[in-house]
């Protein structure tokens, strides 16, 4: 079994060294969805939520928090994005929110893609819970990462 990239021979945690890596093109994808009641949806669907626009503030939200995600969680390295994209489309059961982030860097940027998408969830939860106490937040996970040599 291989040994945990952040922790050391003795187990203590530490921020992996990235410093001799190469710097590539690297993208990852992320996604997740929340589940909610059909009264729930339509008031997202008509912005007739109190709070707003539900969508278009988890967006936003989604990709501030890619953007702090160095700051959020402890192991994970500072990285310049380069872009990030989040997005949220409801369905019959809910919303999806894919996020998809980009760098040019040492390191991957799949954390930055999660984080986007799970705090763009948890923006949509904090605009609904008022509505809907039966919501779930599920099926958060990394559906591509890749990484590419700069020319």
């Amino acid at each position: 079994m291989n040994r945990l990239t952040h922790t050391d021979e003795s187990g203590r945690a530490h921020m992996v060294y990235t410093g001799d890596k190469p710097v590539q093109h690297r993208t990852a994808t992320a996604m997740g969805r929340i589940e909610m009641q059909q009264e729930t949806l339509r008031l997202v669907a008509e912005n007739m939520m109190k709070k707003g626009e539900v969508l278009t503030v988890a967006e936003i939200a989604g990709i501030q928090a890619a953007k702090q995600c160095g700051t959020l969680i402890p192991l994970c390295h500072n990285i310049a994005l380069d872009q990030v994209r989040v997005s949220l489309e409801a369905d019959e059961r809910g919303i999806a929110a894919t996020a998809t982030a980009r760098c040019s860097g040492r390191t991957g940027v799949e954390m930055e893609a999660l984080t986007a998408v799970s705090v763009a969830l948890l923006t949509v939860y904090d605009m609904c819970k008022a509505v809907d106490k039966t919501m779930v937040i599920n099926d958060v996970k990394l559906i591509k990462k890749e990484k590419h040599d700069i020319a």
